[in-house]
């Protein structure tokens, strides 16, 4: 179950193997009593941890790679232009990040537009 912006909750499929390391770090690794929350923050307060912290967590192992600064939104950026890229439809696309509307997914997915050039013909009459 994934919880949202304004209350929405939807189920999404986890694959077994990913399903697995989490009950394992559910059942072995984790500190006991939060109920159903799955992150936490490792300092004090501990609690469920939040989207400004999840973005916090990714722009430290940016720097720790040494990639320029990021922050999670990045990713979802990043997760549509490659859906995209590899044929993915925008509906599809717009599953995948949970979006209620076609427009908002257009936003994230980024047209290559180099590599629709090397596909695109020559305008007619014009020289390249």
């Amino acid at each position: 179950m994934i919880r949202g912006k304004r209350s929405r909750t939807d189920r999404l499929p986890l694959p077994c193997d990913a399903g697995e390391a989490l009950a394992d770090y559910l059942r072995q690794a984790r500190r006991p009593g939060f109920g159903p929350t799955v992150f936490l923050r490792s300092q004090a307060p501990i609690t469920g941890l939040s989207g400004d912290g999840v973005s916090e967590v990714v722009h430290r192992a940016a720097e720790r790679a040494g990639v320029p600064p990021l922050r999670a939104l990045r990713l979802r950026h990043t997760i549509a232009t490659e859906l995209l890229r590899r044929g993915a439809s925008l509906p599809e696309i717009g599953q995948v990040l949970r979006h209620q509307s076609i427009e908002t997914t257009a936003v994230y997915a980024k047209v290559d537009r180099d590599a629709l050039g090397r596909l695109a013909l020559p305008w007619p009459g014009s020289r390249s």
